[in-house]
C-alpha cells in the first residue's frame, strides 16, 4: 500500500512522455520548436558534466538563498507580531514590495550586487522573503486565546510567551509557507541568472536557446523541475518528522 502513491505519479509521468514521443512524431515537429524525450535523454548523458556543472551553481544560490530567506522571514515575523506600531510602519512596506514586479528588481540587484552569486541569492531572498514572513506572523497572531490566557494565568515572562505558546502554535501555518518557499525559491535563482550571469542552469537554459539547442534547454528545465521536487519533498518530510501534529491540523 505504501508503493501505491510512489507508482501513481511515476505512471502518469510515463504516460505523458508516452503521449509527448507520440504527438512530435505523428505531426513531425521539428526538433527545434519541441524535441522528443528521447532526444532530451540523449542530449542530457552527452552533457553530463556540463549540467552538473552549472546545476552546483544554482543549487548553491537555492539552498543558500533559502536558509537566509527563511531566517529573515522569521525575524521579521517576529517584530511584526512584537508590537503594533512596528507591524503598522512595516507591513505595508512589506505588502507594497510585492507590487514591484520580480523582473523589474532583478537588473538593479546585478548592478548593486554584480554577476556573481550574491545577486542571485539576494532574488531567491525576495522572492520566498514574503510568504515566510506571512505565514509565521499570521501563525503568531493567530494562537489560541486559552494558550494565551493560560499563560497569562502562570504569568511567564514575555521571551518564554513568544517560545514556548506563540511560536509552537505558529509552526503548522510557518510549515505551509516553507512548503511556498522551497517551491519557488529556484524561480529567484534563475531569473537572476537570466538577467545577468556566467553560469548557472538559467545562463545554460539561455545560452542553449540563443543557438537554438532546444534539447539541452529542456534538459537544464527538467533539472530545476527535479530540485524544485526534491526541495519540496524533502521539507515535507522534515516537517512532518519534527512537527508531527501537523497531519492532525491538516
Amino acid at each position: 500500500m505504501k508503493i501505491l502513491p510512489i507508482i501513481r505519479p511515476l505512471v502518469l509521468a510515463v504516460i505523458l512522455l508516452m503521449c509527448w514521443q507520440l504527438a512530435v512524431m505523428l505531426w513531425q515537429i521539428p526538433h527545434y520548436l519541441l524535441p522528443t524525450p528521447l532526444n532530451i535523454v540523449n542530449k542530457f548523458s552527452e552533457n553530463t558534466q556540463l549540467l552538473w556543472q552549472h546545476t552546483q551553481i544554482t543549487l548553491i544560490e537555492i539552498v543558500v538563498g533559502l536558509v537566509l530567506g527563511v531566517l529573515f522571514g522569521l525575524l521579521s515575523a517576529v517584530l511584526l507580531s512584537l508590537s503594533k506600531t512596528i507591524s503598522s510602519f512595516l507591513l505595508p512596506i512589506l505588502i507594497t514590495s510585492q507590487a514591484i514586479p520580480i523582473f523589474a528588481i532583478a537588473p538593479l540587484l546585478v548592478l548593486w550586487f554584480g554577476y556573481g552569486m550574491t545577486s542571485k541569492i539576494v532574488m531567491t531572498i525576495l522572492i520566498i522573503y514574503f510568504p515566510v514572513t506571512a505565514a509565521c506572523y499570521d501563525g503568531l497572531r493567530n494562537t489560541p486565546k486559552t494558550w494565551l490566557e493560560l499563560a497569562n494565568t502562570l504569568k511567564i515572562s514575555p521571551l518564554a510567551l513568544l517560545l514556548k505558546v506563540k511560536f509552537p502554535a505558529a509552526l503548522p501555518a510557518l510549515a505551509s509557507g516553507l512548503r511556498i518557499a522551497v517551491s519557488i525559491a529556484p524561480i529567484g535563482a534563475v531569473i537572476g541568472e537570466w538577467v545577468g550571469s556566467s553560469e548557472g542552469l538559467g545562463y545554460l537554459m539561455l545560452n542553449a536557446n540563443a543557438r537554438m539547442q532546444v534539447d539541452l534547454m529542456f534538459s537544464a528545465l527538467f533539472i530545476l523541475v527535479l530540485i524544485a521536487l526534491c526541495l519540496y519533498f524533502f521539507t515535507d518530510k522534515l516537517l512532518r518528522y519534527f512537527i508531527p501534529w501537523i497531519s492532525q491540523v491538516r
